[in-house]
């Protein structure tokens, strides 16, 4: 396309400011800022921009909200041993036929962290000083071992990891130069989620330099575009994939491919499933997973009153209790119908954002002191509503959600410091059931055990069963007692 016929563009969707500074430009800086437009779609982006702003919240949603029923929604406290039992095995013998894919959402950078690289990278202070990469690699390498004794068949779980276009090469070459943790190197695919402009809050695409658009990821519900466009989900066919585990990176707790939780919506023959757990308080700040006009979907905390967030019902519990935390289950099925059907059709969010801008005045990119545009996205939750067969499996927050999202001294919840003390706590429920007895030091407990040793409290009873253990504790696998900082 000609300089003329791109000005002539974006000049119909009212963008032509875009290219103001055009004959100033380089040659290469020209072909930089048009493969921009270009690649961009910039028709469609504006049109969902103008149609997103004008959607809004329907203003009577709390009137039309509904709890989730009991045929929805299964709980791990009120479903029987025996029966959980049976959704570990049916889910163990699933990820050794090769059935089961893991797919991690992993676009976003530790910049609330305090740090620079894609959180995954990030040492949350343990004793052995892994990254929450290398916690969920081994946790799949544990379960690979597991399914491997039940069934006799030797599994490979693949790994899809959806970065971001700032997080994507730092990720390949962190995985390669740590030997994948263990993991064949085939069985983590990396893949890229898109971009969407930034705009001002009138619509105007902004501008980072005379030739960079301002540019953000397009959300975690990005991921079924990219799914389609870079061929991910040919790939997961070839491999015999059929069900997927869905989680975001910074969840310290995280049980990865949960074979429970996969039996549980395999065995309820769901297309789409979603893990949750109790609300802490009826004002916590997250997302519920209701039904609205036989939809299902989740209701942000910003959209309820908290008259109705206080709701209980007749046995004092909290009606709308079923809390978000990103973790998901989806049949390859529903994936493919998602991506090729109604990808297109997801309605994008908004969020008011401190935008670094062009300034002609000083010819520098400045940061705004409070927000100045919006950047889009979408979220990967937003597909329930075409779920034929939508499941919910309520867990412990204690046993399995523990986000690490902020720094430690800018808030007092989601921090490294309250997802250790979480795990610890885990670890030392573990070890104590185990048959040991754990005594606390004068700087309180410390207790780790690898993924490499244990899932999820299995295979501990000869390690420690009997034993009196003194703070710190930590167990190891064999190949990683080299760096072993404490005894058990």
């Amino acid at each position: 396309m000609g300089s003329h016929d791109l000005k002539e563009k974006l000049k119909k969707l009212g963008q032509d400011h875009v290219l103001k500074y055009y004959d100033t430009l380089t040659e290469d800086q020209r072909k930089d800022l048009e493969h921009q437009v270009l690649s961009l779609n910039l028709e469609k982006v504006v049109a969902k921009f103008h149609a997103t702003n004008s959607h809004g919240t329907a203003p009577d949603i709390e009137k039309r909200m509904k709890p989730l029923s009991t045929r929805i929604l299964s709980s791990v406290n009120s479903t029987g041993k025996p029966q959980i039992e049976l959704y570990r095995r049916r889910g163990l013998s699933e990820i050794a036929e090769g059935h089961v894919a893991v797919l991690l959402l992993a676009g976003g950078q530790g910049t609330r962290l305090g740090v620079s690289y894609p959180k995954g990278m990030y040492d949350v202070g343990l004793p052995s000083k892994k990254t929450l990469y290398q916690i969920q690699a081994e946790r799949i390498r544990r379960l690979q071992l597991i399914a491997e004794r039940q069934t006799g068949r030797k599994p490979s779980i693949p790994w899809y990891i959806m970065t971001s276009e700032h997080t994507k090469q730092a990720t390949v070459d962190y995985f390669a130069s740590h030997n994948f943790f263990g993991l064949k190197s085939d069985d983590i695919i990396v893949f890229e989620q898109g971009m969407v402009p930034c705009f001002t809050f009138d619509g105007k695409v902004i501008m980072e330099s005379p030739w960079h658009i301002a540019k953000s990821p397009d959300g975690n519900g990005g991921l079924y575009r990219a799914l389609r466009e870079q061929k991910i989900l040919t790939d997961m066919h070839r491999r015999g994939v059929a069900c997927l585990h869905v989680y975001c990176v910074d969840n310290l707790l995280v049980k990865v491919a949960d074979p429970v939780f996969l039996g549980y919506c395999l065995s309820e023959e769901a297309d789409c499933g979603a893990k949750v757990v109790p609300k802490a308080y009826a004002n916590e700040p997250v997302g519920v997973v209701c039904d609205v006009d036989g939809i299902f979907q989740v209701v942000e905390y910003s959209e309820v009153s908290p008259a109705t967030a206080e709701m209980k019902d007749g046995q004092g519990n909290l009606l709308f209790s079923a809390g978000n935390i990103c973790n998901h289950f989806f049949s390859l099925d529903f994936l493919q119908n998602v991506a090729n059907t109604w990808e297109d059709g997801l309605q994008f969010h908004v969020a008011k954002k401190k935008i670094p801008t062009w300034n002609a005045e000083t010819s520098e990119t400045v940061t705004p002191t409070s927000p100045n545009g919006i950047k889009m996205e979408k979220f990967v939750f937003d597909v329930f509503q075409f779920a034929k067969r939508f499941r919910v499996w309520e867990v412990e927050r204690e046993s399995e959600f523990s986000p690490v999202k902020n720094a430690d001294g800018q808030a007092i919840k989601d921090t490294p410091s309250t997802a250790r003390r979480m795990l610890y706590s885990l670890h030392q429920s573990y070890l104590i059931k185990a048959g040991a007895t754990i005594l606390p030091s004068e700087r309180g407990l410390v207790c780790e055990i690898s993924p490499l040793v244990s899932y999820a409290g299995e295979n501990l009873e000869k390690l420690v069963g009997g034993r009196t253990l003194h703070s710190p504790v930590t167990l190891f696998a064999p190949e990683e007692k080299a760096n072993q900082n404490g005894t058990a």
